[in-house]
Formats: structure tokens, C-alpha cells, sequence
């Protein structure tokens, strides 16, 4: 999935780090640069916008009235050197509320927000999109953002406060800070399922189960007591 960007900054110093910034995610495009609100209202008319990279103070408009203003809005990250519209801006239901000069870090966390908030409003449009699956989803790991197909994970296992995600056409684990409540949420339910506190297996990933433990490969996966009927149930639904 991608978010169709725009950038909306009356400092070109300002707009060039942004581009720079969005440049870096490969989850983000950039559709439109520009100087002031009127022309972004442009692009707005012609084009699908998904995410707005907003500036408040600027001539002839503020961002927050510009935003004000708009009937459709789409997501927007407020991006400002003044800290005293933070609280208007989340009135107005802003993703995020960037201060002057960004850091990576900081960037990535809120174009992160919108990612996540878009493929919440899919599900919410589709019927039954919760339970079909998503080709792939992006997890940070270190200072990078990595992309990771769903139909190759094979299992998930979780070690306090970070995520070993394992993938069939990878040796090494993918390893990332996160829950795996987290994880879980992005996974489709008719074919993840979560074992164990710990673990949650693709079920055609499976090649045997013995004594309460699931074989894939050369991976043992411990099946909890309670869950040993689900995944039962779970296997015999597998078409």
C-alpha cells in the first residue's frame, strides 16, 4: 500500500527536507509540492490525496484555517517551528504534530500513524476485510522500515518487547520492536492462529503437530492447552 502525498510549506529549505524525508518510505508518494494553501487546493481537485504534510504559518492563510476550510480532508501531519497551535491542531483531528527541524525518527513514526490509520479506514469501508489478508506490511527495524509479505511468514514469536517474525524465504528472522497482540491485528484470522502466549503459526505453514508441539521445519512451536481444540478446529476448516 501507498499514501499519495502533498507537501504544503511556504519555505523551500522546509519543503526540500520534507521531500527528502517522504523520499526515504517506500510506503509514501509524492504527488504534489507546493508554496501556499491555494495550491495545494489545486492538487487537491485534480488529484487523490491521501496525506497532507501541512505548514501553519504561511502567507494569506494559515494551515489550520486552510485545513478548516477543506470539506474533504485527507490526513494530515501538521509540520511547524511553533509549538502554541499543537492543541488546535488536534481539534481539527490532525495524525500527528511535527516541531521544526524533524528528525527521521520522528517522521517515520508519524508517517507510521497514517499508514496504520489508512489501512484502518479500508477495513472499516470493506466488509469482511479484517479477516482477508493484506499482501504485505511494513515494521521498523533498527532505523529502517521493512516490508514483509504475509504469505511467507510461516510463524510469529514474541520475546518481551520485540517481534521474531519468520519467513520462508529467509534464513534469519525479521526482528522488530512490537507486540504480538500488534502483529496478530495485522494477520488474517481464518489463516493465523494464535497457539501459545508466545507464538502464532500460519496453519499451511504446519507440516506436523506431535505432544502438543508444531513442527514447521526445523522450528518446534509449543501449543498451549487451551488452544490445542482451536487449533484442531482451525486445521479441519483449511480448504
Amino acid at each position: 500500500m501507498k499514501l499519495n502525498c502533498i507537501i504544503v510549506d511556504d519555505e523551500s529549505l522546509a519543503r526540500k527536507l520534507l521531500e527528502e524525508n517522504i523520499r526515504q518510505l517506500p510506503f509514501l508518494e509524492i504527488v504534489g509540492i507546493c508554496k501556499n494553501p491555494f495550491e495545494a487546493m489545486e492538487v487537491l481537485q485534480e488529484k487523490p490525496v491521501d496525506l497532507m504534510f501541512l505548514d501553519i504559518q504561511m502567507p494569506g492563510m494559515l494551515g489550520t484555517q486552510f485545513l478548516q476550510s477543506l470539506r474533504n480532508k485527507p490526513m494530515v501531519i501538521l509540520v511547524t517551528a511553533y509549538s502554541n497551535y499543537a492543541i488546535e491542531g488536534y481539534d481539527l483531528d490532525v495524525i500527528d504534530y511535527l516541531m521544526k527541524p524533524v528528525s527521521m525518527e520522528r517522521f517515520t513514526k508519524a508517517a507510521m500513524k497514517a499508514l496504520e490509520e489508512k489501512q484502518k479506514q479500508i477495513a472499516l469501508q470493506v466488509p469482511g476485510t479484517a479477516t482477508q489478508e493484506e499482501d504485505t506490511f511494513f515494521v521498523h527495524v533498527e532505523y529502517a522500515l521493512v516490508k514483509v509479505s504475509v504469505k511467507e511468514i510461516s510463524h510469529v514469536e514474541s520475546m518481551k518487547d520485540y517481534v521474531k517474525i519468520f519467513l520462508t524465504t529467509a534464513k534469519k528472522p525479521v526482528i522488530t520492536k512490537s507486540t504480538l497482540k500488534a502483529i496478530e491485528e495485522r494477520l488474517p484470522a481464518p489463516k493465523f492462529l494464535r497457539v501459545h502466549k508466545s507464538f502464532i503459526v500460519r496453519l499451511d505453514k504446519i507440516d506436523s503437530i506431535r505432544s502438543q508441539t508444531i513442527f514447521i521445519g526445523e522450528h518446534e512451536i509449543p501449543v498451549s492447552e487451551t488452544q490445542m481444540d482451536a487449533l484442531m478446529r482451525a486445521l479441519n476448516q483449511i480448504k
